[in-house]
């Protein structure tokens, strides 16, 4: 093969790689607008009713819990990018890609599902979040972005770094909040009064 046919071909998977760039991006693109619409016609606000603009409520007993960009459980949404990642890794015949959009997929679904009205009172009846109204939708957003950042954290770092921010996070939560993604699925699967009674406390 001379220079010139080898130019072509770098220069052929250069434009291959970027159009499929662009393909994945517009499918993800596609996913998080449907999200929305979905929410939306669920009825879901598309921002706290305080009206307040703050980007940031970091006092989950309060009704902005959820309603702005980034609240305590942005931390959750991130370990559930670090779970899928670890995950959808050891499916046979999965492409980088296809995890990746496997993930975003399901991370929309989750908040599609979180927001029903049967996970809304099932969080109001067994776990710590009693006032829990659901999410903003700018929050849904922002939740997915999470776990994308999550997903990216564990695709570039060894295994041992998604441990250790998985384990730092839940410790900090717990401190914090009293509450993590760990307890967050006890409480919603199989809640524990006794948990649910300190929670509280």
């Amino acid at each position: 093969m001379n220079a010139s046919s080898s130019e072509t071909l770098e220069v052929a998977d250069d434009r291959f790689q970027k159009g499929r760039s662009w393909t994945v991006a517009s499918i993800a693109c596609l996913v998080v607008v449907g999200m929305v619409l979905v929410l939306a016609g669920m009825g879901r606000r598309f921002w706290c009713e305080c009206g307040s603009w703050v980007p940031w409520s970091w006092d989950i007993w309060t009704a902005h819990n959820s309603q702005h960009l980034i609240d305590p459980y942005f931390f959750s949404h991130v370990l559930h990018g670090v779970l899928f990642y670890w995950a959808l890794r050891w499916v046979p015949r999965l492409n980088r890609t296809q995890c990746l959009l496997i993930a975003l997929g399901l991370e929309a679904s989750w908040e599609i599902l979180e927001n029903s009205p049967l996970i809304i009172e099932r969080y109001r009846e067994a776990t710590m979040a009693v006032g829990y109204t659901g999410d903003s939708i700018a929050n849904s957003v922002t939740d997915v972005a999470a776990c994308m950042l999550g997903y990216w954290f564990s695709s570039r770092f060894p295994w041992r770094w998604s441990v250790a921010l998985f384990v730092v996070s839940e410790i900090l939560m717990l401190i914090m909040i009293r509450d993590n993604l760990l307890l967050n699925v006890l409480m919603l699967v199989s809640p524990i009064p006794a948990i649910q009674e300190w929670q509280s406390g």
